[in-house]
């Protein structure tokens, strides 16, 4: 089975109303598009750190574009 680059998400057992895009490419992660606080599910360590940064900004604008065009799906 190929995976997809992200998934949305929620938590309804949670009173907020959060909505979250995982990432599932490495470096997979989860982000919470509410406060953008975002959970890293691999261990990082001895990674390039200015590569990293420049990468995660990069992977932080393709998930926000993610839930954009699926949002627009949803409403069509």
């Amino acid at each position: 089975m190929e995976l997809p680059k992200f998934l949305l998400a929620d938590n309804s057992d949670s009173p907020e109303v959060d909505i979250y895009v995982i990432h599932l490419d490495f470096p997979r992660f989860i982000i919470n598009l509410k406060d953008d606080e975002v959970e890293f599910l691999e261990d990082l360590e001895g990674e390039d750190e200015t590569e990293l940064e420049s990468e995660m900004e990069h992977l932080i604008t393709l998930a926000g574009e993610f839930y954009d065009r699926e949002m627009e799906r949803y409403e069509e």
